[in-house]
């Protein structure tokens, strides 16, 4: 697993510890009205006032900043609140008018009483490697701290929503999911664009293509290739529902076994190129190979918004902005029903992970 720099918070917070620099976390808790940043959202500051990632912007984020300098000389959490008036709101990072709590918490104090114990976020940093799916669960009453796992509350990770525990409100539950993958069936043009803009919206991006004449570093630099047949490389891969797939090959002897092997799995988001006429083939030879109506169905083909794009870094951008959709508003997803579809989560349902 890669994860990207601008993801790297608890790590860059324990590696500032361990470096002698003093280190806390700052995470958003609660919003409401306008807020840049969705709970769950982190900041990482040094003793000597370094940051990493983002609970906000402008004057809110300074403030933090300031508050968490303080949190780590004295080894105390602390939860804040900003509120801003909808004319003020433009000085402190937020697009209008709206309240935020950010909970900062000092790392390798716990001796003090309230801090982050150094070796329980050592273990979260290598879960977080090992890409399994984990929630710290804080308890702002006395500031204890846990890590659980999907088995100890599996709501909460079908949820996909850090935010403090309906049934405890004292008890802030922040999700750490793995990053989100994509995997492009096909070096086509279109693929190149694709894989740039996939990557810097944060996912782990792969390629397969079993002509390797198309699918080489030098057309797809920093990208895991496999020439392995599409079928036989997705199963080896593994296809959870953080993962979204795209056959871009044009040639069913490619695509088809791909797609079959996607539409079985929890993938949230399943695209082929393709025209109507096309796709219309396609339905055809997936269904007489005996690929159910309600798997066809979850297939977004042709693939991409449909935003009259023409080039392949069009039809990238059209691709991205389809699959954000399906993942930012699961009630869109095709073959799904609302009642079946998982909670709305809007402009983002996750911690900075």
């Amino acid at each position: 697993m890669a994860l990207h720099d601008h993801d790297l918070i608890p790590e860059t917070a324990a590696r500032w510890h361990a470096a002698g620099q003093g280190a806390a976390l700052a995470t958003v808790v609660e919003t409401w009205g306008s807020a840049p940043r969705p709970v769950g959202s982190m900041l990482a500051i040094s003793g000597a006032g370094d940051i990493a990632g983002s609970v906000s912007g402008g004057c809110v984020e300074g403030a933090v900043v300031v508050e968490a300098v303080e949190a780590i000389a004295e080894g105390r959490c602390r939860l804040l609140e900003f509120g801003v008036s909808h004319d003020e709101a433009f000085a402190v990072g937020l697009a209008c008018g709206g309240t935020i709590r950010v909970m900062v918490e000092p790392v390798g104090r716990e001796g003090a009483g309230q801090g982050w114990d150094a070796t329980l976020l050592s273990e979260l940093v290598a879960r977080r490697a090992d890409r399994q799916p984990v929630a710290v669960v804080t308890e702002t009453a006395d500031w204890t701290r846990r890590l659980v796992g999907p088995a100890d509350m599996p709501a909460l990770f079908r949820r996909e929503r850090s935010g403090f525990d309906p049934e405890a409100i004292a008890r802030f539950q922040a999700l750490h999911l793995p990053p989100l993958r994509l995997v492009v069936v096909g070096a086509a043009h279109a693929a190149q664009p694709l894989v740039l803009m996939a990557r810097t919206s944060g996912y782990d991006v792969s390629l397969i293509d079993p002509r390797e004449t198309f699918a080489t570093p030098a057309r797809f630099p920093d990208t895991p290739i496999s020439h392995d047949w599409p079928d036989a490389a997705l199963r080896a891969h593994g296809l959870d529902r953080r993962t979204a797939v795209v056959t871009l090959s044009h040639d069913p002897k490619i695509d088809d076994p791909a797609l079959m092997v996607a539409l079985a799995s929890e993938a949230f988001y399943i695209g082929a190129l393709g025209s109507t006429r096309t796709h219309a083939k396609r339905v055809n030879r997936l269904s007489a190979v005996g690929v159910s109506p309600g798997e066809i169905a979850r297939l977004d083909a042709p693939v991409g918004l449909n935003i009259g794009a023409l080039t392949p870094a069009e039809i990238a951008v059209s691709v991205m902005a389809e699959m954000t959709e399906r993942l930012r508003r699961p009630g869109t997803r095709p073959g799904l029903s609302r009642a079946a579809a998982p909670a709305d989560t809007g402009q983002s349902g996750e911690a900075a992970a």
